[in-house]
C-alpha cells in the first residue's frame, strides 16, 4: 500500500507527483492549477458594491472518517459555514494540508476528494493550498487549515449590538449530533442508532432567510461548545438576558441516550451543519417558513427569545418548570471534534 513519506514534503520531485497526482486531480480550478504563491482573484469577478469577508480556520478531528463525514467535507462545510454566519456569499477557499508520515494514500485521496465534491456542492473554488509532511508521530494522520473569502451584499450587517429584547432565537436543526456520532465513532461504540453526523454547507439556507426579506440581525454557526455556548456568547456583558425554553430545543431521541451514557448535554455539543438566527419577533414564523423549505432546515425552530431580564445571562426554563442559568463549561467537553 503506498503511504506518505517525508520525501512527499521536500519540495522535490515527491511532491510534485503528490500535488499533481492526488490534489489537482481533484481540485482542478485553473488558478490553483498555476501553483503560484498566492491566488489573484480580479476584483471585477465581485458584483459591484458590498465588502469581503475572509475567515480562517484548522480541522484536528479524530478518527479522520466518522458516519456522515470526513475531515475533507468537514473543512469544507465549517469554512462555509463561518462565512456564511457573517452573512457572506462564500467564494474561494484554500487549504492547507499537514500530514503525517505513514499516512496510507488512498485515505488521503479519499480526503482530497471528499473536500473537492464538497466546495463543488457548496458552489465555492479552491484556488490555493499548501502540503508540509511531519514525522511519524508528530500528527494524528491528517490536519487540514483552510481561509476563505466571500462577498458581503450591501445592507447585510450582523452585529450583536444589533439584538434587542423581543427579538427571537431560531435554530436550523437538531441538535448535537455531529459531537455524538463522532464521540461514539471514537470510542467504538455500537449503539442501535443511525445517527450521522449533521456537517452540512449551510451557505445556500442562509441565503433563503435573505431572500424571505427577512432582517436578520445575528447569526451564528453553532460548533464547538453547542448551541449552549453561542447563547452564552450572545448574552455576554449584553444589556439584555437571554431566555430558551428547554420543551421547544430540537434533540434526537438517540443523541438524548448517547449524550446521557457519556454524561453530556446536548446543549454543549458540537455541531457542524446547524446555524443559529436571531431575527425581530414578529419575522420568526417567515424565518422557519423559510428554512423549512430547505432541505438542511426541515427541522428548523424557534427556542427563545431574548428579554430584558437578567443581562448578560442565559436562563434555561426546564419542562418541569423550573429554570436554570446556563455557563459555559470550564474546559472543552469533546476535544478534537471539529
Amino acid at each position: 500500500m503506498a503511504r506518505v513519506t517525508l520525501g512527499h514534503g521536500s519540495g522535490g520531485e515527491l511532491t510534485r507527483r503528490l500535488i499533481h497526482d492526488v490534489f489537482l486531480k481533484h481540485l482542478p480550478d485553473p488558478e490553483l492549477g498555476r501553483l503560484g504563491d498566492a491566488a489573484v482573484l480580479p476584483r471585477e469577478g465581485l458584483p459591484g458594491g458590498g465588502s469581503l469577508a475572509f475567515t480562517t480556520d484548522s480541522y484536528v478531528i479524530t478518527p479522520l472518517e466518522f458516519p456522515g463525514g470526513d475531515i475533507g467535507h468537514l473543512a469544507v462545510c465549517g469554512t462555509v459555514n463561518d462565512l456564511a454566519a457573517a452573512g457572506a456569499q462564500p467564494l474561494w477557499l484554500t487549504a492547507g494540508w499537514i500530514l503525517e508520515e505513514g499516512l496510507p494514500l488512498d485515505l488521503l485521496e479519499r480526503q482530497v476528494a471528499s473536500l473537492a465534491a464538497t466546495a463543488e456542492a457548496a458552489g465555492v473554488r479552491v484556488v490555493a493550498g499548501d502540503t508540509k509532511v511531519v514525522p511519524h508521530g508528530l500528527a494524528d494522520g491528517l490536519y487540514i487549515n483552510t481561509a476563505g473569502l466571500g462577498w458581503v451584499p450591501p445592507g447585510r450587517l450582523l452585529r450583536r449590538e444589533s439584538v434587542q429584547p423581543g427579538d427571537a432565537i431560531l435554530v436550523s436543526g437538531t441538535l448535537g449530533d455531529h459531537g455524538m456520532a463522532v464521540m461514539l465513532a471514537r470510542q467504538g461504540m455500537r449503539l442501535q442508532t443511525n445517527l450521522v453526523s449533521d456537517a452540512a454547507p449551510l451557505n445556500e439556507l442562509v441565503e433563503r432567510l435573505f431572500a424571505a426579506g427577512v432582517p436578520v440581525h445575528w447569526l451564528r454557526d453553532a460548533t464547538r461548545g453547542g448551541l449552549g455556548g453561542v447563547l452564552c456568547e450572545l448574552a455576554e456583558t449584553r444589556p439584555y438576558g437571554v431566555r430558551v425554553e428547554a420543551t421547544a430545543l430540537p434533540v434526537r431521541p438517540e443523541v438524548e441516550a448517547a449524550a446521557e451514557l457519556l454524561g453530556l448535554d446536548p446543549l454543549f455539543v458540537a455541531n457542524e451543519g446547524k446555524m443559529v438566527a436571531v431575527v425581530p419577533g414578529d419575522q420568526a414564523e417567515a424565518a422557519l417558513t423559510a428554512w423549512r423549505a430547505h432541505p438542511h432546515g426541515t427541522q428548523a425552530a424557534q427556542v427563545g427569545v431574548i428579554t430584558e431580564e437578567r443581562p448578560g445571562q442565559v436562563l434555561l426554563r426546564t419542562a418541569y418548570g423550573g429554570a436554570r442559568v446556563l455557563r459555559l463549561p470550564a474546559g472543552e467537553l469533546l476535544p478534537r471534534i471539529c
